[in-house]
């Protein structure tokens, strides 16, 4: 009780722990501002709306790591990342909230949202900053999480939690979360390059719709192009170790899959029908050749599909198409064929 000589004493010393944090602040702010890097907590609602987050579970009360706090719902401007105090006239708070929890008086466990790997306190910033500057390293928790195919990760820069919500608007977009819940992460190093993606399943849209014979939608499309487009060509990147051989940490798959659609595109504007027909594995040779890499033997004898790569092609290939399911129509039906077929 605050009338308690020993809640008194932890007071005074909440005091003086307070004037110390409030040191630590304001160097660690001056430190970040002459090398250009934000202090400031995450908010809450900022990553909810960017990254489109809706449903939500309770999980129950927990003990949650300390270091993979990394906002607030409402109090991202009072305390730094490290949840040190920002401003003298939180010392009364701090302090007796201090004397709480070093008392027999104790405090009630936190409440926070879950994104991702981190956490964000909906109740309890003093508490969790108090923990901190006492060195623990856990703080029991009420955990309400928030589903999201977005990686979040407490050492995030500005520039990744800007990657990470285009990825967001990207998903929002294709469903591929919903429809392809174990994707493999579509991850570019320039986020801009999300629309060209788009682009990339909307041509493929058109090509099933011509193909089925009726409308389809953006999920489907984009469900469609995982599976028979990209995840091939990522199966390649991988099976041959393109992203160790040429030891880019900038690049990831999505860029190189970027890369071989691009590269395979300009030969065919540059070359026309002259390029025959033309494959991913034959991109990646060409990827690696640029890059004075030593070609794998068995990628030049890869035998993938071949590639789709302009409306005109995509046309080609549903008269190709049309003329065999035609063809098929004309034909007898064999003794070995299966009539659900």
């Amino acid at each position: 009780m605050p009338d308690d000589p020993s809640f008194q004493t932890s007071y005074l010393e909440g005091i003086s722990k307070f004037q110390g944090a409030r040191a630590k602040a304001f160097w660690q702010e001056l430190a970040s501002l002459l090398r250009g890097k934000s202090t400031e907590l995450l908010s809450f609602e900022d990553i909810r709306t960017r990254l489109r987050l809706k449903a939500e579970s309770y999980r129950g009360l927990q003990d949650i790591p300390l270091d993979k706090i990394v906002g607030s719902v409402g109090r991202y401007n009072d305390f730094t990342r490290d949840f040190l105090p920002r401003t003298n006239e939180m010392r009364e708070r701090w302090s007796r909230v201090y004397a709480s929890m070093n008392s027999m008086q104790g405090v009630p466990p936190i409440e926070v949202y879950k994104v991702g790997d981190v956490y964000f306190v909906r109740d309890g910033n003093h508490r969790v900053s108090i923990a901190k500057q006492n060195g623990d390293k856990t703080i029991q928790a009420h955990v309400t999480e928030l589903p999201t195919s977005v990686h979040l990760r407490p050492d995030m820069t500005q520039d990744d939690l800007n990657a990470a919500t285009s990825y967001a608007v990207f998903l929002d977009e294709t469903n591929l979360d919903q429809t392809r819940p174990y994707h493999v992460p579509i991850n570019l190093s320039e986020p801009s390059r999300y629309p060209e993606l788009m682009g990339h399943i909307y041509l493929h849209a058109q090509v099933l719709e011509r193909t089925l014979g009726h409308p389809v939608t953006t999920s489907q499309a984009a469900a469609d192009w995982y599976d028979n487009v990209y995840r091939p060509a990522v199966t390649l990147i991988r099976k041959y170790n393109i992203l160790g051989l040429t030891k880019d940490k900038r690049r990831t798959e999505a860029d190189v899959y970027l890369w071989m659609v691009d590269h395979l595109r300009e030969a065919r504007n540059q070359y026309g029908d002259e390029t025959g027909a033309r494959k991913f594995s034959d991109a990646l040779v060409d990827y690696l050749t640029e890059r004075k890499i030593p070609i794998p033997p068995e990628l030049l004898h890869e035998n993938d599909p071949n590639v789709i790569l302009s409306k005109s092609q995509a046309q080609r290939m549903l008269e190709e198409e049309r003329r065999r399911l035609a063809a098929l129509a004309a034909a007898p039906p064999s003794s070995g064929s299966l009539a659900a077929e």
